[in-house]
């Protein structure tokens, strides 16, 4: 499993002109899955981004607080991109990313995990064609496997 986390000041996703998901303060986790992914791999990756401390505190301090701490937002975008694999040619090979019916149940498996934390958690739209637009607050952006 590969994420991409990103910290923003503000994120949506839209399908077909349509707002899916919407947050303001918090993080932008886009989901990749492959073959091999499982509950586990989700579990530790849940809660990885939900513990990550990439915001500053009162006194400006940064990498204090979570969005746990700060009573953030959570906005869940699949990707399988992040499987795409550029070494050779000149088109991306997505062998190593999962086939949808399999990357579908541990997506929605992932977001299932970040709800019991009572933040807001927005998604966008497994298998669609979204236009995704964040304002990144930092810019602060990591890139999480397991």
């Amino acid at each position: 499993m590969r994420i991409v986390l990103q910290r923003v000041a503000h994120a949506q996703v839209q399908v077909d002109g349509e707002t899916v998901g919407k947050i303001d303060k918090g993080i932008l986790i886009y989901v990749g899955v492959t073959h091999e992914d499982t509950e586990e791999q989700a579990h530790h990756l849940a809660e990885k981004c939900l513990n990550l401390r990439i915001f500053e505190n009162a006194e400006g301090k940064r990498n204090q607080l979570s969005v746990l701490d700060i009573s953030g937002e959570v906005l869940v975008v699949s990707q399988f991109t992040l499987y795409g694999d550029c070494r050779k040619g000149r088109r991306p090979s997505f062998d190593q990313a999962a086939p949808p019916e399999q990357a579908e149940i541990v997506y929605h498996r992932f977001v299932e995990l970040l709800k019991p934390s009572s933040l807001t958690i927005q998604t966008g739209r497994f298998q669609a064609m979204m236009e995704v637009e964040s304002i990144n607050d930092g810019p602060v952006t990591f890139v999480l496997e397991k």
